[in-house]
């Protein structure tokens, strides 16, 4: 079992990575690739992302050494198991691997306890209650137009929809918010106007909604420089979120995952002071904890404890 290899898949909505650990934990293998989540993606696409990270995460190792495998991946899954299987077997892996929502390795990569909780805020939110690594109650996570509250969209949102207001009634824009939300969406362009502005920031947004999701860094810088408009959104981010976790949360530590919770910034410290008296964890890894999941089995739970983090650390 000393050569032994297992094998974990992070196949994501914007990337895919693959880490390869010997059963002590070490680290032999990580790759990244494109897009692996076959719903936002494709079929075709998603399985030949998460090909090409396989095959250079196991570089020279053979890959009957792998005894476990296991893929997390949001949505459905059902399409990718033989696409996969044919991936694994082109390698000489024995099996395919197991199958596991993102959710669960999220929760994963930031703790071993069988039992405890996930909020996770990254370009959606979501909080789940993990019993026996399984998914036990989830909120939220509805969704970008209709829910994700506290998510790097909703912070988005709501950073455009008080500077276009602002614009609309003619409020010059003065404000540090109103200045990095202009620019972001126009560069140099300067319409005449303010209205003009306000008319061509929704459009922008209007054919592409995901630009207001990566203004989530940007509140965040505004709300570090003192800017109350980016304080107020950014603390009732951190509000919605816990009372989000609040829905599900018995017991146990809670993971935070996701871009704006792992990132140090205005909404991970609100979220911080806003949970006193939980054991609060940061997601590490995810490719990692999924190749945790798959050795967790063939460890005493002792063993897999202990080596949780040699498996979660965040790849260079």
């Amino acid at each position: 079992m000393t050569e032994s290899l297992v094998v974990g898949v992070d196949a994501g909505a914007t990337s895919t990575r693959v880490a390869v650990h010997a059963l002590d934990g070490t680290r032999v293998g990580y790759a990244r690739a494109g897009a692996g989540n076959p719903t936002a993606h494709g079929l075709g696409k998603a399985v030949a992302n998460v090909a090409a990270a396989l095959d250079e995460a196991l570089g020279a190792h053979d890959g009957r050494r792998v005894v476990s495998s296991l893929t997390g991946v949001a949505g459905q899954m059902a399409e990718m198991v033989p696409e996969l299987a044919k991936v694994w077997a082109g390698h000489g892996i024995a099996e395919g691997p197991r199958y596991m929502g993102d959710t669960l390795i999220a929760y994963a990569a930031g703790s071993p306890e069988p039992d405890g909780s996930l909020l996770l805020s990254g370009t959606g939110a979501v909080a789940a209650r993990i019993v026996d690594f399984r998914l036990d109650a989830v909120a939220d996570g509805l969704g970008w137009l209709l829910g994700d509250e506290g998510s790097g969209f909703w912070i988005g949102r709501q950073a455009v929809k008080r500077v276009v207001g602002a614009l609309d009634r003619g409020t010059p824009r003065t404000s540090a918010l109103a200045e990095l939300v202009v620019e972001h969406f126009l560069g140099d362009e300067r319409p005449a106007t303010p209205r003009a502005v306000a008319d061509r920031i929704v459009r922008l947004a209007q054919a592409d909604h995901m630009r207001l999701a990566a203004l989530s860094s940007l509140v965040s810088r505004a709300a570090e420089a003192g800017d109350g408009a980016a304080v107020d959104i950014t603390w009732e981010a951190a509000e919605r979120l816990v009372a989000t976790l609040g829905r599900v949360h018995v017991s146990g530590p809670v993971v935070l995952a996701g871009s704006v919770l792992t990132s140090e910034g205005p909404v991970r410290q609100a979220v911080m002071q806003l949970l006193p008296d939980e054991n609060v964890m940061t997601a590490g890894d995810a490719a990692g904890a999924a190749a945790w999941l798959a050795a967790r089995d063939l460890l005493p739970e002792a063993d897999a404890k202990a080596l949780h983090a040699a498996f979660t650390a965040v790849s260079p």
